[in-house]
């Protein structure tokens, strides 16, 4: 019951920014958190970074003080604001929710994704 939908990927040197989003649409009332993740071609999926209802953040270790995580005021598309970009960080971008409440459209862990958005950094 929910669609997200990324964008703002791009190709960018090095040391350069990209700014992605994830536009939610559907029953986002059933959800809370939403969150990053990258997967290069032939590795798993892993996590990037993640911010609830109240604004609570969280990032993975490798993205600290180079990414931020943010929520426009009606909660409908969440941002990653990426600086300091590496060629590591090549990969494609996805958002993630779940359903965290149980009801006629609410079904309780259930999992949403986008289709994801390219980063290639050179």
């Amino acid at each position: 019951h929910v669609q997200l939908v990324e964008s703002g990927g791009g190709s960018v040197q090095a040391g350069g920014s990209l700014r992605l989003s994830c536009a939610a649409s559907g029953y986002t009332y059933c959800t809370s958190d939403m969150r990053w993740y990258c997967q290069a071609p032939g590795k798993e999926r892993e996590f990037v970074s993640a911010i609830d209802n109240g604004g609570s953040t969280t990032y993975a270790d490798s993205v600290k003080g180079r990414f931020a995580i943010s929520q426009d005021n009606a909660k409908n598309t969440v941002y990653l604001q990426m600086n300091s970009l590496k060629p590591e960080d090549t990969a494609m971008y996805f958002c993630q929710t779940s359903d965290t409440l149980s009801g006629i459209w609410c079904h309780k862990s259930r999992t949403y994704w986008g289709q994801g958005t390219q980063v290639t950094v050179s």
